[in-house]
């Protein structure tokens, strides 16, 4: 794989990040996304930062990866964990590690940030390659389940 450099996604971006999140879904959990519902929801955290932040990698002035992440506060640790989302990397430059590569530019965010606690990600249980890839970057399981109401 050639060089790879990673830089914060713009509102330039819309497209390539709609068309990967609507890849991941499908890939991930065989889920069809709203398009006109991503639209807005890519829009809008592209257009307020306080919401969260793409990170795009490119290859070749190809955009070959992403990787999204939000804030949550922790009353607890008086600081936020970082959640990472929206992760997606181009079938053909998968396993040369672009995750690595798009997780060092979060994790010295993080470092760099004194409020920040450390990272967090969920992971659909059936998705066993992006566990595996997970704990090869050292992440742990939680004890926690996640639980949601719609």
């Amino acid at each position: 794989m050639s060089k790879v450099s990673v830089r914060k996604a713009s509102v330039e971006d819309l497209d390539t990040i709609m068309s990967f999140n609507v890849a991941l879904a499908r890939e991930s959990e065989g889920l069809e996304l709203d398009q006109a519902i991503l639209r807005q929801g890519v829009q809008s955290l592209l257009l307020d930062s306080s919401k969260g932040q793409y990170f795009l990698a490119e290859s070749e002035g190809q955009l070959v990866g992403q990787m999204m992440y939000t804030s949550e506060w922790s009353d607890w640790r008086n600081g936020n964990w970082m959640w990472i989302q929206s992760v997606y990397i181009n079938p053909s430059f998968r396993k040369q590690g672009l995750f690595r590569i798009l997780l060092a530019t979060l994790q010295d965010i993080a470092d760099r940030s004194p409020d920040v606690v450390g990272l967090r990600l969920y992971v659909d249980k059936d998705n066993q390659s992006a566990m595996r890839c997970y704990e090869r970057c050292d992440f742990d399981y939680a004890s926690y389940q996640i639980m949601y109401k719609s």
